[in-house]
Order: structure tokens, then sequence, then C-alpha cells
């Protein structure tokens, strides 16, 4: 059997697999972390932390993609090396970070183009860097009301060639775009991170505060697409006016913000990612916190 037609057999079985809530397709139990360094080098506290927590799947970012002399333009593409290492039984989904300004003007070729230029670059990192088939790519971007349209066009030109190689399409959703309508992916990754103001650094908890979380859940029952949750495990600093400020979330905020999330939404706890591992980061919480943060 050829493996293009394997791949897109084992995607639909995964699917197939997952139980359904009021018309949408929960997705399975799995745990999840992205990794968003610019280069791949796990060391051996990152990989017992995806051994000793059932890690499934890291989603990794594979490159950014930037306008650059008017026109969109891979930036920051993650170096494998010669010989990448991925752990037994996990698997690798690539991440593409485009900025919203990409979405102010058609590109040369049009949008079909630049989908095809994006799905076939992570295709051929694949092939050079001896890595498996990839079985899903994700698309990251903060679009706006404004870029929403233009960026779901592209979206779906993205699905569309990523089915031609056996792979289905996930895409980002902040908590602001949750009133907006789906976009055109199989399911949605909810980041619950990034929440809040970094210039109301004094007042409020720029990465998680559970105040700027509670006005979005209306939107999240209903919400038609399937999603799965993502939590922040990262340190945030910055020099504001000649302040230096630093954020961290404390474990009991991210698990009291998780606890509200499937109060809202019970389906929200089957896949769950962390932002980011990072030796520094893991090491921030205990064994016992991740435990619960992965818990479903």
């Amino acid at each position: 059997m050829p493996r293009i037609i394997l791949f897109v057999l084992l995607s639909l079985a995964a699917f197939s697999s997952c139980s359904r809530r009021g018309g949408v397709e929960s997705l399975p139990v799995e745990n999840a972390v992205y990794y968003w360094r610019t280069s791949w080098h796990l060391d051996s506290a990152e990989t017992a932390f995806l051994s000793s927590h059932g890690v499934d799947r890291v989603f990794c970012r594979y490159f950014d993609v930037v306008m650059s002399d008017g026109e969109p333009m891979p930036n920051a593409t993650i170096r494998f090396g010669d010989a990448p290492v991925v752990p037994a039984g996990v698997e690798l989904v690539p991440t593409v970070y485009i900025t919203e300004d990409c979405m102010r003007r058609a590109p040369q070729g049009g949008w079909p183009s630049l989908a095809e230029r994006i799905v076939g670059r992570i295709v051929q990192m694949n092939v050079t860097h001896d890595l498996p088939p990839s079985r899903e790519v994700q698309m990251d971007c903060d679009y706006t009301l404004r870029s929403r349209q233009t960026y779901y066009d592209f979206l779906a030109h993205v699905r569309s060639e990523a089915a031609k190689h056996g792979m289905r399409l996930s895409a980002t959703i902040r908590l602001h775009q949750l009133s907006m309508a789906a976009p055109p992916a199989d399911y949605g990754v909810l980041m619950v991170y990034n929440t809040g103001d970094p210039r109301n650094f004094a007042e409020r908890n720029p990465i998680l505060d559970i105040r700027d979380v509670q006005p979005y859940l209306r939107s999240l029952a209903a919400y038609p697409l399937p999603l799965a949750a993502a939590y922040p495990v990262y340190r945030w600093q910055r020099n504001i006016a000649g302040v230096r400020v630093e954020h961290s979330v404390e474990a009991d905020d991210i698990l009291a913000v998780k606890a509200l999330t499937e109060k809202e939404r019970p389906d929200m706890g089957n896949t769950i990612i962390i932002f980011s591992l990072d030796r520094e980061n893991i090491e921030r919480y205990d064994n016992d916190t991740f435990s619960k943060i992965f818990s479903h």
C-alpha cells in the first residue's frame, strides 16, 4: 500500500475513534507540548518529561512566515541538525506561525500558491531530515475581524494542499477569536494564555488571569469546532518604561482556569497541550502539578 494512502487511512481512523458532543466531534485523549525553539534538541530532563507524562505529540514550530520586500517569506526556520532524535512514540506536528500583515494583500501567485509553498516546505523538511511523514500541520495567526476572511480563505487552500499529503489541518484560536466564525480546519487549539495587556503589568498578569478569561467563556460551549486546550508554563519578562517586569503563572491559577474551561466545555479536557517544552519551564512546577494539568 502506498505510504500516502496509509497515512490518510490512519488519520481517518484517528478521527473516527473520537466521540461526539452536540454534533461536534470531540478530540482523542492526548497529552501534548509546544516546542518553540529555533533548534531541535531535547536534553535528558525534557526527554524524561515527555516519557513520565505520557506526551503523545509535540507541536513543533518549523518556521514563521513574515512579510519581506512585500511578499510572505519563511523566517526563523528550525535547525534539526544531521540526525534529529525524536523519542519513540512521540509524533511531531509541524506548526507554522504567519503574521497578520501577510493577510493584507494576496501574494504573487495568490493564496493557493502560498499554501502550496508552505506545505511543500514542510514536506521537504521532513524528507531532508529523515523525519516521518507528518499526519497534521498546524497554522498559527493572530488574525482579527479585519483579516479573518482573507485568513480563512488562505486556510482553506492550506487544508486542501495538506490533504494531498495525507495531513489534516489544525488552527490556533485565541480567546478574542471565539466570537468569530470558526476557521476551515479539522480542529482548533484554544490558546488559554497571553490573556492580558502587558502594559497593565501592575494590575493583571498578562500571561494568564482568570478575570481576563471569564468574559470569553460564554462563547465556548457553542463554538462549532472540536477544541484542544493549551495552557502556559512559561515565564515572561520585559523592560517597560525602564522598569524590569517579570511574570509567571502560579500552578493554582492554571488549574483554576482549566477547571473553569472544562466546566463550560468538558470535552476540552481531552487533548491538553502546554506551552512550551523547555527545561526552565518544566522545572518551574512539580510533577504533581503537571499531572493535574494533564488530567482528563
